[in-house]
């Protein structure tokens, strides 16, 4: 089982989830499932987390996680110690310090992205002993690195918060006619910014949607009629393709981690099974005011 922590206190910057995961010498093995959030994991244990992807690409360490990626990808690993942290595609430009598109959906070094920044923050983790101190830490490098870089356009912002509310529902040109845009200047620039293309994170907001439905155990017809799928070969076709599972598993899973969070271990801590499930995807952002201008 992980251990997950919470920060006892929010975060200061809006979208921005962090937990502390801990995991003894017995190991972990275990599918990491595709989000509507860019995750990074900074790593500063006796041993380093790996990632083995589809392709057989193994990783280790301190990575940044593009939007959606998962699937037929496996998170192995014992005597784990990092802290996680998920921007919402809305936090996650300003943060990373550049267009979330130049992560290609995939897998990243920190290292590569940040070089001997990136370095020096597992350092710091790993000399703070307590973890809302790690927290505190992280709470305030995320903050500076949010103040310094590029916001999301407010119409790319608007989009997003449409495509979120409706569950991956509204069509693309809808979108662009009500902003007034081309629907190649919306894909662009809503590429570029959140990290896929619009088709795409619509499609990925739907199967969270979808996915958060099974794990409360609702029947899988109703879920693929109500969440905007064709039929229920439909929704087994998409779960496949973005989870590399079965609606059942993905179900199962999901419920396990979802029951897990809310047995209190020691010191303030959680027991997990699911390493990559113990926060929500986009949730049920509001759309504030009409559409910008």
């Amino acid at each position: 089982m992980w251990e997950v922590t919470r920060p006892a206190r929010p975060g200061v910057v809006a979208g921005v989830t962090i937990a502390g995961f801990r995991r003894g010498a017995s190991g972990a093995e275990h599918r990491l499932v595709p989000h509507a959030v860019v995750t990074l994991s900074v790593d500063f244990g006796a041993e380093p987390v790996i990632v083995d992807d589809a392709t057989g690409v193994r990783r280790r360490g301190s990575l940044a996680v593009g939007l959606g990626f998962g699937g037929a990808v496996w998170v192995r690993g014992a005597n784990i110690e990092c802290v996680h942290v998920r921007l919402s595609p809305l936090a996650a430009r300003a943060v990373l310090g550049f267009d979330p598109a130049d992560l290609a959906g995939g897998i990243v070094a920190l290292d590569d992205l940040w070089g001997r920044d990136a370095a020096r923050l597992g350092e710091r983790l790993s000399a703070t002993a307590a973890w809302q101190d790690r927290f505190a830490v992280i709470g305030g490098w995320l903050a500076r690195r949010h103040e310094a870089g590029a916001p999301v356009e407010p119409e790319v912002a608007w989009a997003w918060r449409r495509m979120v509310a409706g569950r991956g529902q509204v069509r693309v040109d809808r979108l662009a006619a009500e902003l007034g845009w081309s629907r190649k200047r919306l894909w662009s620039r809503f590429h570029a910014q959140i990290g896929l293309p619009p088709k795409r994170a619509a499609k990925l907001v739907r199967f969270d949607h979808a996915a958060h439905r099974l794990a409360e155990g609702q029947d899988p017809a109703r879920v693929a009629a109500e969440s905007g799928y064709t039929d229920q070969s439909h929704l087994h076709r998409d779960i496949a393709a973005l989870a590399g599972t079965t609606p059942a598993a993905l179900a199962r899973e999901s419920r396990e981690a979802t029951a897990a969070l809310t047995t209190p271990g020691q010191e303030g801590t959680l027991l997990a099974p699911a390493w990559a499930m113990c926060t929500p995807g986009p949730g049920a952002a509001a759309v504030r005011g009409g559409t910008p201008r």
